[in-house]
């Protein structure tokens, strides 16, 4: 199916960029949620806020779609103020998904879906029509689920069609407030190789915030490091993050097995030696080109071999050998000028 079907405004809208100029939340009584952040989000980026409680997370998510008003400086969204678009109608064109789905109970699921398009004053034909195309999307059959009740769905299925409403107006940036947090480990793994599966056809420019730097790693493109008061303190790519971490921190937020969660982001693709370097190579174990170095150390472990050829399409296209899995080369230092 086509990701890019029906929308109010042609096929394939672009996502758009996100800009935080120095913004900052204070509270009446002098409680500083967000103490100053400068951000810039790419279009079509997936981008992850992440720190302990009370660090802004969720006040900075609220402050992109005005549910909270900002102190002091300026949200672009495609390069325009935010501060200057009526609240009511920016909502509908951002996609909002928070933890507990927050569907309505008395509503079905087709009806849940098609909420946002209904208030865009699209007619019932082409707002169920999107409806129907979203949960299929997101991997419910609209025949089986779209009569059905929210009650009537598992956990996971609820977050499905969050996700489904969240997108049902085409918005250009979708905000994810832990939206997978809710459901247990096996149901949320899950949800995330979907949600990848997703965005991979969707590409919208997604801001999403949890408290889990598995999640963080595994789901974004950018990560950004957030301490007390809601300053920054590392914004990076998941393999420069745990490659680097900026201070000791950070270092101590992310962990100390990030060596291994490095492994698990660090693709094949950018760190495979050429075929040449190796002699028969027909007798090594092989591994996907579009698996992770931490692909490659199972299959090692697996087969005790020193070294695994990487295939495309059941072509070797490269080689990695064990020794050099804990010496990847530092991202920037490797990208080209």
């Amino acid at each position: 199916m086509d990701a890019t079907a029906i929308n109010d405004s042609g096929a394939g809208r672009s996502a758009a960029s996100i800009t935080l100029e120095n913004v900052g939340k204070v509270y009446p009584d002098g409680t500083v949620a967000v103490g100053d952040i400068s951000l810039d989000v790419g279009a079509g980026e997936l981008v992850v806020l992440i720190g302990p409680s009370g660090c802004g997370k969720s006040t900075i998510l609220r402050m992109l779609n005005r549910l909270i008003e900002p102190s002091k400086g300026r949200i672009l969204i495609d390069g325009e103020d935010v501060s200057r678009q009526d609240p009511v109608e920016l909502r509908r064109h951002i996609g909002y998904v928070i933890q507990n789905v927050g569907l309505f109970p008395h509503q079905t699921i087709r009806t849940n879906v098609g909420t946002v398009p209904r208030l865009l004053g699209w007619n019932k034909k082409k707002t169920r029509a999107r409806a129907e195309e979203l949960l299929e999307l997101v991997g419910l059959d609209p025949a089986r689920y779209g009569g059905r009740y929210p009650h009537e769905l598992s956990g996971g299925q609820r977050q499905r069609v969050g996700v489904a409403r969240a997108l049902a107006a085409d918005p250009l940036v979708l905000l994810m407030d832990e939206p997978f947090s809710a459901v247990d480990p096996i149901v949320r793994s899950h949800l995330q190789e979907e949600f990848l599966r997703l965005q991979a056809a969707v590409r919208k420019t997604i801001v999403l915030v949890t408290h889990d730097i598995d999640e963080a790693v595994r789901l974004g493109d950018r990560i950004a490091v957030l301490g007390e008061g809601g300053r920054l303190q590392q914004y990076a790519t998941p393999g420069d993050l745990l490659s680097n971490p900026a201070s000791e921190a950070v270092s101590q937020f992310v962990g100390e097995d990030r060596g291994i969660r490095r492994l698990a982001v660090t693709k094949l693709r950018d760190t495979m030696r050429p075929v040449g370097q190796i002699e028969e190579i027909e007798r090594l174990p092989t591994v996907d080109v579009d698996g992770t170095l931490y692909d490659a150390l199972g299959v090692m472990l697996t087969s005790d071999a020193l070294n695994v050829v990487v295939v495309e399409d059941g072509t070797p296209v490269g080689t990695v050998a064990r020794s050099a899995l804990f010496d990847v080369p530092d991202e920037r230092a490797a990208a080209p000028a």
